[in-house]
């Protein structure tokens, strides 16, 4: 199947509601186990970028895996911002993340550089992959851990509806819809290393973590 692209931003209240409420345990639970497990030597701790942070569920839960880090998390969509900072509240992790209205390339962060910079599900979104590279590289430093999490293509339509309907059978009708449409925009391994390689950033390690889901992760 053709990759098939979709809006960069989620800006829509609906979306960003259902975002909010939606329960993404397991993959975001994922996403925390396999950084510690792409990481095991690293004592976590210092400044945090989240590249696509949305609603803030991954910043949250990363706070409260590395109790000695902080986070700063970019997002481009204020709706998806304006749920987070509820979430953040919510968690009382107000001193600890920070959210960020902004979009690659050219926004501007309170610090030139960060000891870990990760983004979950943000690849699949950009129209022009290269920027999630380079934007990695520009606020990384030499020995920055990095750990990229995104969905994977299937092989077509059909079997992205059946992976619709296996992991969201009971949620919104929105969130299904996102979900197609993402798997659709998302890209394959192969495609990945053809976008690394050019950024310098080949040394970088690909692995398939669940029939849907592709981490990235390398140390600057």
């Amino acid at each position: 199947m053709q990759r098939i692209t979709e809006p960069e931003l989620m800006n829509n209240e609906a979306q960003a509601l259902a975002y909010a409420q939606a329960n993404f345990d397991e993959p975001h639970d994922m996403f925390i186990q396999e950084f510690k497990a792409a990481f095991p030597e690293m004592d976590v701790s210092g400044h945090i970028l989240d590249l696509g942070c949305g609603s803030a569920d991954i910043s949250i839960r990363f706070a409260q895996s590395f109790p000695d880090c902080v986070i700063d998390g970019l997002d481009g969509a204020n709706r998806m911002l304006e749920h987070g900072k509820l979430a953040i509240q919510k968690a009382q992790l107000d001193d600890r993340i920070h959210l960020i209205l902004g979009s690659l390339p050219g926004t501007s962060l309170p610090r030139d550089h960060y000891e870990v910079v990760m983004s979950n599900s943000l690849l699949h979104h950009l129209h022009e992959p290269e920027v999630l590279w380079q934007s990695i590289k520009q606020f990384g430093i030499s020995g920055s851990r990095v750990f990229v999490m995104d969905l994977m293509r299937p092989e077509s339509e059909k079997v992205a509806r059946k992976l619709v309907d296996l992991y969201s059978m009971d949620e919104p009708q929105i969130l299904k819809d996102d979900f197609y449409h993402s798997l659709c925009a998302a890209f394959l391994p192969e495609e990945i290393q053809s976008q690394l390689e050019p950024a310098g950033l080949s040394h970088f390690r690909i692995k398939l973590v669940s029939d849907r889901h592709v981490i990235v992760f390398g140390i600057l």
